[in-house]
């Protein structure tokens, strides 16, 4: 079998001017806790959560998006434009080269994809992280994307939802990367005030700058299965009390167990559950009672 394939195929199809056909590198996905092989198309078919496990994959930001709103149709919100690579930062590599880099990976201009759309009816401003961006950090251009989304929930009386993934602030960026941290602090305090329900779905990895501003801040924490949610990683806090921390630490069942989420979901139940949540914060009809 190796000898057709490796030899007699690729002849014939130089003979008849044929293309080799490339095999994705991603077609068989490992599950991470039983080591499950699954098909792509299956893995994304099933909202990229492993079927047998139920373990949460890491979702792309734009198809989290096009699964949360109602027939996959929103507003894509524009991404501000903001200083790029303002302190002309190095370290083995140049910042900017990094922006390009996962720029051309993502086919986005920087973590922050939003819109604006219907879920189950309800509309609302969903903000969400893309973690193969720079592991999702926080910077200028993705402070400045959660304010403007912020503003546009406020024009459109309407809920905000985010779905945090990041390893927290970007470091190349460094204090002007902190300040974003107050700025989208005072938009959820807007947001509140106008009487505006704010939702966080707290995705795996929450962890860091995020963590400590805008991701605890919501007037309801929801988290999916198994998430990493903190803001000191479990090594850093084991190497600095020196003691051992329990299993589990820092995850999404911990957490709730502990009084810091409200409650666990299954990313196949998200669209449901928040339009639940929302019809009763903004004192809506049920949308499944009006069907």
């Amino acid at each position: 079998m190796n000898w057709i394939t490796n030899y007699v195929r690729p002849k014939i199809n130089s003979m008849l001017g044929r293309p080799e056909r490339e095999v994705p590198e991603n077609l068989w996905i490992k599950c991470p806790e039983t080591g499950e092989m699954v098909f792509h198309k299956d893995l994304e078919e099933n909202k990229w959560v492993i079927p047998a496990s139920g373990y949460h994959m890491k979702m792309p930001a734009k198809a989290r998006l096009l699964d949360l709103f109602d027939d996959g149709q929103y507003e894509a919100f524009v991404q501000p434009k903001v200083a790029t690579d303002p302190l002309k930062f190095r370290d083995s590599k140049k910042y900017i080269d990094r922006l390009k880099d996962s720029r051309t990976k993502t086919e986005q201009d920087d973590t922050i994809v939003a819109g604006l759309g219907r879920v189950k009816g309800v509309k609302l401003v969903a903000v969400v992280h893309e973690f193969t961006f720079m592991g999702g950090s926080l910077g200028m251009a993705a402070g400045e994307a959660i304010v403007k989304a912020f503003e546009r929930a406020l024009a459109e009386k309407c809920p905000l939802v985010l779905f945090p993934a990041s390893g927290g602030a970007r470091m190349q960026e460094g204090i002007l990367s902190l300040m974003q941290m107050p700025r989208t602090t005072v938009m959820v305090d807007m947001l509140k005030e106008a009487g505006l329900p704010y939702i966080v779905v707290l995705t795996n990895p929450t962890t860091g700058g995020v963590t400590a501003s805008y991701a605890m801040l919501g007037d309801l924490h929801i988290a999916e299965p198994g998430a990493e949610i903190c803001f000191a990683g479990k090594r850093v806090i084991e190497q600095t009390i020196r003691e051992k921390l329990p299993p589990g630490f820092q995850t999404s069942e911990y957490l709730l167990e502990h009084g810091m989420v409200d409650m666990v979901v299954d990313r196949r139940e998200i669209a449901d559950t928040l339009a639940r949540v929302l019809t009763i914060l903004m004192k809506q009809p049920d949308p499944a009672k009006a069907a």
